[in-house]
This record gives C-alpha cells, structure tokens and sequence, in this order.
C-alpha cells in the first residue's frame, strides 16, 4: 500500500520568504482617477489581500483603467494536494523514434494536424508540426518514419474527420488557442464524438493548447493534452509510447 504524500505547506514569497505577498493585474470599467484606484483596492481586499495597495494605475482609452496591485494573503498551499499529469513516457531521440516506428510498425506513422472551429491561429499547430519546430527542436516533419498531414485553420470537425479516414491516420493532434467562453472545450468534446462515431477503433487524439488543463482528457474524450511550453520531440516521444507502450521504455533503458 503506497503511503500519502507527506504534507508541505507553503506560502507565496514577495520580499521576505513566507510573507504571503502576491502581485496581480486587472482592468476595471472605470476612467482612470481617484475613484477608481479606490475600486480597485476594494476589489483586492475583497479577494483576501490585505494590506492592499495600487502599485500602477494606467488609463485604457477614457472609460477603462488597468491596474496592478501588490498586497499579503494569509492562504496557504498544500503541495502534497497538487494534482498534475507527470510525464510516464521517456524522451527518446528522434533516431530512436524513427527506429521504433521501422521496426514495430512497418511503415511511416501517419499523423494528422489541424486547427478546428474558427480558430484561426497556427502556430502552436505549425510549431508541433512543421519541420522549422519550436525551442531548438526539429517538428514532427522532420521525423523520416511519420508522415504528416497539416490542414491548417479553421478546418471543420466533419472535414477532420473524413481526411483522417482518407490518409489512414495513426494520430489526430488538434491545436485549439481560441478559448472564449470555453471554445475550445466544446470544440474538442464535438471532435470526440464525432471520431467515436465514425471509428470502431480511432486513431490517438491528442489536443494542445494555453488554457487547457491536463487533467481533463478523459472527460473530453482524448488520449492527452498538452499545453504551453511543450516540444515537438515531447509530442513524438509521446506516440510512439501510446502506440508500442513498453518498446519505448525498453529503447530508453
């Protein structure tokens, strides 16, 4: 039986260790002037902080006002609590990914990237994919063993749905930035289904994007979720885990 994890209790760090300071930002519906640095304080002791103080008021246009506000909490954070995904999979090379992909698939692993909906924003998709990648790493199109498909923004789930059956997709990755009023949420539920719908076995779906949580994949019907900062080889390693599970750990060993 595995023991719970010890109790760590920590507060925020400003100035001294453990003073509980904290700095935020807002913007309030109000003309920049005494009145509203005096809303803005209100609204800081209100969300527990205090003592409160403006530390920079800057007028947004005539009727709104951006504020950052610097004060002390007295809420404490259980890191034992903390709920994260932690990475179970290795970071291999992409030599040794695209020896993986030879030796347990046979053929070149096919992987189809689109931005879904309205969202019009391709970068987080084009850094995962295209062969320039992200953060000194080469993407997915550099990979020998994988052939990818990029379709681009805003493509249709129906249309996302039908290319993955045209090109026989091994993975769906689906880059979702716009996020207003959970967009990206409905989005990635509406994906699910329709690939539930349409596969009696679908391919990986993986979604990724800023304001996703990891935790949440089960519940919109996907195999993983990334989120910001995460690397081509991150992605690539990744597949392979899900598609041949303990080959990779076997190579990494």
């Amino acid at each position: 039986m595995s023991e719970a994890p010890e109790k760590k209790i920590v507060r925020p760090y400003g100035d001294t260790t453990g003073d509980g300071m904290v700095q935020l930002s807002f913007t309030l519906p109000l003309p920049h002037g005494k009145r509203a640095e005096g809303a803005a304080l209100q609204l800081a002791r209100k969300m527990g902080l205090d003592p409160a103080m403006v530390v920079h008021a800057k007028a947004m246009g005539p009727d709104f006002t951006f504020f950052i506000v610097y004060g002390r909490v007295n809420h404490l954070v259980d890191v034992s609590q903390v709920q994260v995904v932690e990475r179970e999979y290795p970071l291999l090379s992409p030599k040794e990914i695209n020896q993986l992909i030879r030796e347990r698939l046979g053929r070149k692993l096919v992987v189809v990237g689109a931005c879904i909906g309205t969202d019009a924003h391709t970068v987080g998709i084009d850094a995962i994919l295209n062969i320039k990648g992200f953060a000194g790493e080469k993407g997915l199109e550099y990979y020998r063993e994988m052939r990818v498909v990029n379709l681009g923004a805003q493509v249709p789930v129906p249309e996302l749905v039908a290319r993955a059956q045209q090109e026989r997709a091994d993975a769906v990755l689906v880059s979702q930035v716009v996020t207003q009023r959970d967009a990206h949420l409905h989005n990635t539920r509406e994906m699910a289904a329709a690939f539930r719908e349409a596969y009696p076995q679908r391919p990986l779906l993986v979604v990724g994007g800023p304001r996703f949580d990891e935790t949440m994949a089960g519940e919109l019907g996907v195999d993983r979720i990334f989120t910001k900062g995460t690397t081509p080889r991150e992605v690539a390693s990744y597949l392979v885990y899900a598609l041949f599970g303990d080959a990779t750990l076997e190579r990494s060993a």
